[in-house]
């Protein structure tokens, strides 16, 4: 059954940014298959308080990933000293939680489509409590690594069933924004972790990891389930509720649920498909370079050690400089959650490149200008303006990177990942993407004292680079999504696909 293709007017595709939003996607062609009517506006603006209500217990989630990620960091000596851990038995600490993210980004999208997305969800609860109950009751590193490793699996489900479950209970108008509260709540998570960590102990710090976990799993007894999972799976009665309860009284739901039905009833009878066979498909190649981009952009490696980066740039106290870092973070991640619906995916994530670009450009001239400063000192030079430069520069660097970073290129892959997989490999490659995202993590958070220990500016420098590579490659290969149901995303890429065989 072929695929057609979508014109959404009444979204309102043209605007200001018309020429940077217009999808590189044909959208030409006549749909054959799902016919939209002028009641779909309708049907998309939905029972909103339903769809906050989801989204707002999915987001518990989010928040829980976050402060598993922060809570090891205000807490490092008093562990050590109260546990009698060595340094290497507290980097295990610390790293095994990426190990078991890993394994669970393996795993998600499986766990997700067997069980479905509230009860992975459930799963990821379960494992984070019993790793925070492990962490508060252990006497020795092996318990400490046990709960870790348990709370790591968690949150690598977390990190793929949230923005998935997000963007299939949301209608199209809302789906970019409620989709971007999954990285706001990760952000608020991470500092709400540091500062709690600074004033109690870190055993009480482990039980407060349990307070999201046991909102989520109160929460998701009075939310609905994805109908379009429903709709896979074939419980036709329970995806109708869904639809209901997602949608107002008044709404038509019948067309959506024809839509939704035939579009997944499409996709399953098509081949199953393997994971060499997904490096065929563009929206594949398209999740994993965004991810790469979005890691090896330095992310990890510039928040992790934004203090000891502050203090080797010449900063008096590198706390400054942490607090001021924390404080951009929450704020600007909320414009760009404003911003989704209105200015697009494509523009928000180039601009957001832009501006990261910008920012290491300056914190890689703070550190070259610093070992200029030396070169002067041993010859002699009177360079007073010159040392003042350099951690002014580096830390309006950093600070410009973080807030570029919030505002696009922390949520935008995110989204864009929920939106472009058909929900018939959606598990398959949601799992390939969130374990590239979780292995470029690590990848960049280990190098990155070696790295600073080869050539701190060349280092800024080289993270900058791929902020350059972003803006190429999504000027020229990602698609617009914002303003199309998710049905309406798969109609042009098949469309594409069948009408120009490169873009597989």
């Amino acid at each position: 059954m072929a695929m057609g293709h979508f014109k959404d007017v009444e979204a309102g595709e043209i605007n200001g940014f018309e020429d940077l939003e217009k999808p590189l996607i044909a959208e030409d062609h006549q749909q054959n298959v799902v016919h939209k009517t002028d009641k779909s506006s309708t049907d998309e603006s939905g029972s909103i308080w339903m769809v906050l209500l989801c989204t707002f217990v999915a987001v518990c989630g989010s928040f829980e990933f976050e402060s598993c990620v922060g809570r090891s960091a205000p807490t490092q000596s008093a562990i050590r000293e109260d546990v009698n851990m060595s340094l290497a038995e507290f980097s295990t600490f610390g790293s095994i939680l990426t190990i078991g993210a890993m394994l669970g980004a393996v795993t998600s999208g499986r766990v997700a489509d067997m069980i479905g997305r509230k009860g992975a969800m459930r799963l990821s609860a379960v494992f984070c409590i019993a790793g925070w109950l492990a962490v508060y009751f252990s006497k020795a590193a092996l318990p400490l690594d046990i709960g870790r490793f348990s709370t790591g699996y968690g949150i690598g489900v977390f990190s793929y069933v949230v923005p998935v479950f997000i963007a299939e209970i949301a209608p199209k108008n809302l789906r970019g924004g409620l989709t971007t509260l999954n990285q706001l709540m990760i952000v608020t998570g991470s500092s709400v972790a540091f500062l709690i960590g600074t004033i109690i102990p870190w055993r009480a710090l482990a039980l407060t990891g349990l307070v999201p976990c046991i909102f989520l799993l109160v929460g998701l007894c009075f939310i609905p389930e994805s109908p379009r999972w429903l709709a896979k799976v074939g419980l036709s009665k329970e995806f109708q509720v869904a639809l209901r309860k997602l949608r107002s009284k008044d709404a038509a739901i019948t067309q959506k649920a024809a839509e939704i039905q035939i579009y997944v009833e499409t996709l399953e009878s098509l081949p199953r498909t393997r994971i060499l066979n997904l490096f065929q498909q563009k929206y594949i190649s398209i999740g994993v370079a965004l991810m790469v981009f979005q890691q090896f952009g330095g992310i990890n490696g510039i928040s992790f050690y934004a203090s000891e980066t502050f203090a080797s740039a010449g900063l008096s106290s590198g706390k400054i400089g942490t607090i001021a870092y924390a404080c951009v973070q929450v704020p600007i991640t909320i414009l760009g959650a404003m911003l989704m619906e209105k200015s697009g995916r494509r523009p928000l994530i180039m601009v957001s490149a832009t501006g990261t670009f910008l920012g290491c450009f300056l914190a890689g001239t703070s550190f070259y200008l610093k070992l200029l400063n030396l070169f002067l000192d041993f010859m002699n030079q009177d360079h007073y303006l010159l040392r003042e430069l350099v951690p002014i520069l580096a830390v309006g660097g950093v600070l410009i990177y973080i807030a570029s970073f919030s505002i696009g290129m922390g949520a935008v892959p995110w989204v864009i990942m929920s939106e472009i997989f058909p929900i018939n490999v959606k598990g398959v490659a949601g799992s390939l993407v969130v374990l590239v995202n979780w292995l470029g993590a690590w990848v960049v958070s280990y190098t990155f004292n070696f790295l600073m220990s080869w050539s701190s500016s060349g280092t800024f420098f080289v993270y900058s680079g791929f902020s350059v590579m972003t803006n190429i490659y999504v000027g020229k290969f990602v698609p617009e999504t914002k303003g199309k149901t998710l049905e309406e995303i798969q109609a042009c890429i098949n469309s594409e696909r069948t009408e120009n065989p490169l873009v597989q």
